[in-house]
């Protein structure tokens, strides 16, 4: 009878034992829970504090839940590709497009390669929009448009009918400038879909670019009056042959053109004028005989201008423009600015040896030093960095 109690004593010892164990498994999920709930409460509050401040809060939590962590203080390479003086980069979403006069490549947020093809230019070119990019040779015949999945559309210009200018506004729509025979240009308008949606020939002016606005196309044309150049920005409507249209950027030759807040954004050599989608200009801002050296109209609501006293040297200012053409923020500039790109609320400035990134007030959000070898900067909207140097990238998490 005593070995029988003893057995029953030790089977219940064990199931006590058993039952201390899983009450140990429970609490110790208890507490991981507690301590990734405490983490991520701290994380919010973070990004409420934040965002109350500036606006930037929440991409912090952007960066966060895309990349794991808050922040990264230096710049750790991800991205390799082969070196060249005519490498092209654009920010396509969370990828890096890269562009030589060979290859075209899409790399991940992660470094790795999505996918490559090879090409053959010249005068390499990249623009994305979208959620796609635009690659083609200026000057020659071949035209790619692709997405984080692969080619979407391929474009093989007739011989003597070179590819000019291609654009992708936000979304989606491609517009592409090219030269034609027996005319002084040609703007032809693709679809979401890539499938060929208008076209015009324009017999009169030269055709510089274009971009879709709204369901309207802006084709910036070249003319002369009394004997000087004069840009004109002609609007089409994607179901009608005829302008529905036109004005011009009075003083100043159009070097770029884009969509803001649903307008029509032209920057010219001394003025940047806002125009509604049907030709009348609601706000411009001159640089009171500043130089343009250097632009981005990749802000969300804002274009960005580096301005120089005079024609050479450094000396200007860095200016942000809204819309409405009221200036947001300025900063006078004694040193070389070697690259400059806008994205979201942000605007990042690469001096020599530091880069600075902006809010659109021009007020600093974030700085890194140690950054000789970068020679361009990738705005993101998420206020990411991506730092180009001659064969590699890198990425700053502010």
């Amino acid at each position: 009878m005593s070995d029988g109690r003893k057995d029953i004593w030790n089977d219940d010892d064990g199931e006590q034992e058993a039952r201390r164990a899983r009450r140990a498994e429970k609490n110790g999920k208890l507490k991981s829970f507690l301590t990734f709930f405490l983490a991520l409460a701290l994380v919010l509050a973070v990004v409420v504090l934040a965002a109350y401040r500036d606006g930037t809060g929440f991409d912090i939590l952007r960066r966060y839940l895309n990349y794991g962590r808050p922040e990264q203080t230096g710049g750790t390479a991800l991205y390799a590709y082969d070196a060249s003086p005519k490498n092209r980069f654009a920010a396509v979403e969370e990828n890096l497009a890269v562009l030589s006069e060979t290859s075209l490549r899409l790399f991940d947020k992660g470094g790795q390669e999505l996918w490559s093809v090879d090409v053959n230019m010249g005068a390499p070119a990249l623009t994305a929009g979208g959620g796609r990019l635009a690659a083609y040779d200026v000057g020659g015949t071949s035209l790619y448009v692709a997405n984080a999945g692969g080619m979407m559309l391929e474009l093989t210009a007739a011989e003597g009918e070179p590819f000019l200018a291609a654009s992708l506004n936000e979304d989606g729509w491609l517009a592409v400038t090219a030269e034609k025979k027996g005319c002084k240009g040609c703007v032809s308008v693709y679809d979401p879909e890539m499938k060929l949606a208008f076209a015009f020939d324009s017999r009169r002016r030269f055709v510089l670019d274009g971009c879709v606005v709204g369901k309207r196309l802006a084709a910036v044309t070249l003319g002369q009056e009394n004997g000087v150049f004069v840009s004109n920005i002609v609007l089409y409507e994607l179901t009608k042959e005829e302008p529905a249209a036109d004005y011009d950027v009075s003083g100043g030759l159009v070097a770029a053109i884009g969509q803001q807040n649903g307008k029509i954004a032209a920057v010219s050599d001394t003025v940047l004028s806002y125009a509604k989608p049907d030709g009348e200009i609601e706000a411009s801002y001159s640089y009171g005989g500043d130089y343009l050296r250097d632009f981005d109209l990749g802000g969300d609501g804002f274009t960005a201008l580096l301005l120089n006293r005079y024609r050479s040297g450094s000396v200007g200012r860095l200016v942000t423009v809204d819309s409405d053409g009221a200036e947001l923020g300025t900063l006078e500039v004694r040193e070389e600015i070697l690259s400059l790109s806008a994205a979201g609320r942000y605007l990042a400035v690469l001096y020599s040896g530091r880069l600075e990134v902006y809010n659109q007030d021009l007020q600093t959000y974030a700085s890194l030093r140690g950054v000789e070898d970068v020679r361009e900067v990738l705005m993101r909207p998420d206020g990411s960095v991506l730092m180009l140097s001659g064969s590699s990238a890198s990425l700053f998490l502010p």
